[in-house]
């Protein structure tokens, strides 16, 4: 299912990209543009994401946090 139209980013793409970890509505944008252009889409995508359910929070929190070009480029773009 598409999360974000404008950008043709799905439920799917999303989720990998919190897996790679990116854990804020902001990293998902910078890493597929979803939630950039018209802002429809940002409230799914934070329902998407959940509280805690980021799983390099531990990480995070310790003060190390990945780039987000690092996050971008382990997850492969949709068909």
């Amino acid at each position: 299912m598409f999360v974000c139209s404008c950008f043709g980013v799905t439920e799917e793409q999303v989720r990998n990209h919190a897996e790679a970890g990116a854990c804020t509505p902001r990293q998902i944008a910078s890493a597929c543009k979803a939630g950039t252009d018209c802002g429809g889409c940002v409230r799914r995508i934070q329902a998407l994401l959940g509280r805690g359910a980021c799983p390099r929070r531990q990480l995070i929190d310790q003060g190390g946090q990945p780039l987000v070009a690092e996050v971008a480029a382990e997850v492969p773009e949709a068909a």
